[in-house]
């Protein structure tokens, strides 16, 4: 294996990529992506979008978001302030493997669930 394509290895422990791989699958970016996939939200209508996700938690998320280049935050300086979030071109690149992700929970659930049960049997 070349050094380039060991670079580009998401199995192996240098792997830059792993970052990445961490950052979407954290338990609230997926959601929050999909949230902003329509159009840009004020912190608290993402928050009830989204679910019961703890303020802290998720301005987490879009902090980390935000520095991955992925998240927009724009303040006004309205009174009281007011913050948007919307997802940028780079963040608009992960609906598709979203999309892909989420049709097949969507259609695999069924059977997911089924095997729940049987082991809990």
């Amino acid at each position: 294996m070349t050094e380039i394509a060991a670079d580009r290895n998401v199995l192996a422990l240098t792997c830059p990529s792993r970052v990445i791989f961490a950052r979407i699958g954290d338990r609230w970016t997926m959601f929050i992506v999909l949230a902003l996939a329509d159009r840009t939200m004020r912190f608290t209508e993402l928050k009830n979008s989204i679910g019961p996700v703890a303020p802290k938690v998720l301005t987490e998320t879009l902090r980390a978001l935000e520095d991955d280049g992925l998240v927009a935050r724009d303040s006004f300086p309205d009174s009281p302030p007011r913050v948007e979030y919307s997802l940028t071109d780079l963040g608009r690149s992960l609906l598709e493997p979203i999309a892909a992700m989420r049709a097949w929970a969507e259609r695999h659930v069924p059977e997911v669930l089924a095997s729940r049960e049987r082991a809990l049997d």
